[in-house]
């Protein structure tokens, strides 16, 4: 097979985007993890609370408790 020389390139345009890749694939890890980190710094009590805050907005919003339609 005889080398051309847009083999190289071709090669080297390939290097490039399984690069970007695998940073594209760190930089999600980094932000699941921190964002799980932010998850986890709540206590129970604090999660409990949140939630039912939650419950009595959407109440306030619609008493008749009906799911919304999809």
């Amino acid at each position: 097979m005889p080398v051309t020389a847009a083999y190289p390139r071709r090669v080297r345009w390939w290097k490039w985007a399984g690069l970007a890749g695998l940073a594209g694939v760190a930089a999600t890890g980094v932000v699941a993890a921190r964002d799980e980190r932010r998850r986890r710094a709540y206590t129970p009590d604090e999660i409990r609370e949140r939630l039912q805050a939650r419950v009595a907005e959407a109440v306030e919003r619609d008493p008749s408790g009906a799911p919304p339609e999809r």
